[in-house]
């Protein structure tokens, strides 16, 4: 299990996720659900309180680290605002062979982000760029992972561009992988950035937030 941890950025802070978060993830959710189609968002109190528990079970076990998704400035005021929220998951940590220097204890070998979603005033904002700034610098840099992994609906044609502008690759599709958000088989469109291809990644990343 990975001891609770913030990712803090110039404009976006990942703050472990807890229930507390509950009532500004609904207010957040329900702003404008047009875009949340091919999306599993939760809707109201009762929804949104069992998604929490369910990320919370999944840390717990040592298969998620869950985030609330902040942007600074953005609430009432000026105060910081939850906008969504984010994870790593599918953290795996590989058994090697007998003796391989590559074999370490306590850290994931590889990570996947998922179950990323914005409320629609966070939505083509520099908000997920930061955020998956922020993600990839702490896994590649922290955990020294050897890929991060990104998965979408293959329909979702808006998710699949944000992946690829965020650096990922298409590695496969994955045909009928997981439940679709509209009760159907969903087929999911496998992305990753390798260690090899982060230095580049990170350069670009910067650069589009740098940009004015």
């Amino acid at each position: 299990m990975q001891a609770p941890f913030t990712l803090e950025g110039r404009d976006v802070r990942l703050e472990p996720l807890s229930e507390s978060h509950v009532p500004a993830l609904v207010e957040a959710a329900a702003e404008d659900r047009s875009n949340y189609q091919w999306t599993d968002v939760p809707e109201g109190t009762e929804r949104m309180s069992a998604y929490v528990r369910d990320a919370l079970a999944e840390t717990a076990a040592g298969a998620h680290v869950a985030f609330a998704t902040v942007r600074k400035g953005a609430g009432p005021g000026g105060a910081d605002r939850v906008v969504g929220s984010t994870r790593f998951c599918d953290i795996a940590c590989w058994q090697w062979p007998p003796g391989a220097v590559h074999q370490r204890h306590g850290v994931p070998d590889v990570v996947e982000i998922g179950y990323t979603w914005l409320a629609g005033s966070a939505q083509r904002t520099p908000v997920n760029t930061e955020a998956k700034l922020l993600m990839m610098t702490h896994a590649f840099e922290v955990w020294e992972v050897h890929r991060v992994a990104l998965r979408t609906d293959v329909r979702n044609k808006r998710s699949w561009a944000a992946i690829e502008r965020v650096g990922g690759k298409l590695d496969g599709i994955m045909r009928a992988d997981r439940p679709g958000a509209d009760d159907t088989v969903r087929t999911s469109a496998r992305f990753s950035v390798v260690a090899d291809e982060w230095p580049a990644v990170k350069t670009r990343l910067a650069a589009r937030l740098a940009a004015p």
